[in-house]
């Protein structure tokens, strides 16, 4: 493909002459001199091979060439402008797309109000959310699956950055009417013998690592294992049993009509993070998402996050 042997200012220069008729007016319009104006017009003329005006002292019509050609270099003019836009768009942080990767709860409840917040200021960036599993969360990022992703703490190699975005306390969800629910905190020591489930193999390992300094004997090992916090939060509302979470679990428990209560002696903190490549750069549209997210989950003590 042969590349244009024109340019947008030569474009410019004919279009405006052809709207107004006259070089002195349009030498005005386009803030030049006539004689700059007739030079890119000639030079126009030159590398496209035919006359675009027919000049006369009193008059200034375009050839039939030239009206020819009217309409296609107006939609070039007008693509290159789309064009420009577009870069600017995208210097700016302004347009994109950015797929992002959430665990279950966090892109249920959180995710789609910072998505919301942010699109009322950027409405030409398209944020794609993909629920995942948390072991899979980082590496989605480093396979380039995702471009960000969110969700409790992971370790990460040197292919994969990591920031914190908030710490949540591990807690027990009850249905009101155990016996859990009367009282203000509960021991670890205290759920050794209560029926437990916990939600994916992320849970019942962090369970398992919290405790792992203890006899075998005070180890809390739970009586089923789901794949998803809901069904695991619907066992405990039907008061099949207790499940431990991280206390942002909240947003899904509380309408169910849980009671939490924080387990002490120790108190075990969970961090929420949010996770993007280290090795190769991401988007200028994922980067401000991305700065975006972090100042938006400082604000998580008034949206209700715990």
């Amino acid at each position: 493909m042969s590349l244009p042997r024109f340019t947008p200012r030569q474009l410019l220069a004919f279009l405006t002459v052809a709207e107004v008729r006259n070089f002195g007016k349009a030498s005005e319009l386009l803030n030049l001199s006539p004689s700059a104006v007739s030079q890119l017009i000639g030079e126009l003329e030159v590398a496209l091979g035919f006359r675009l005006f027919d000049r006369t002292t009193r008059s200034v019509s375009l050839s039939p060439a030239g009206r020819e050609f009217l309409v296609p270099a107006r939609s070039v003019l007008r693509n290159m402008e789309l064009a420009h836009v577009a870069a600017e768009d995208i210097r700016n942080r302004a347009a994109g797309v950015v797929r992002i990767a959430s665990s279950l709860v966090i892109a249920t409840t959180m995710l789609p109000l910072a998505i919301k917040a942010y699109a009322d200021r950027y409405p030409k960036v398209a944020i794609r959310i993909r629920d995942a599993a948390v072991d899979n969360l980082v590496d989605m990022v480093a396979n380039a699956d995702v471009d960000l992703a969110i969700g409790p703490d992971q370790g990460v190699d040197d292919d994969v950055t990591r920031i914190g975005l908030f710490n949540s306390p591990w807690v027990v969800w009850c249905s009101p009417s155990h016996p859990f629910a009367k009282r203000r905190k509960i021991p670890w020591s205290d759920l050794r013998t209560q029926p437990l489930v916990a939600a994916g193999r992320d849970y019942e390992r962090n369970v398992a690592l919290m405790r792992q300094g203890v006899s075998a004997d005070e180890r809390i090992a739970p009586m089923d294992v789901v794949d998803n916090i809901t069904t695991a939060l619907g066992m405990a509302a039907a008061g099949l049993a207790l499940t431990l979470a991280p206390g942002y679990v909240g947003l899904l428990a509380k309408p169910l009509g849980l009671v939490m209560r924080p387990i002490v002696a120790p108190e075990v903190v969970r961090e929420v993070s949010l996770y993007h490549s280290s090795a190769r750069a991401i988007s200028p549209a994922a980067e401000g998402f991305r700065d975006h997210l972090v100042e938006w989950f400082k604000r998580r003590d008034t949206l209700g996050i715990k």
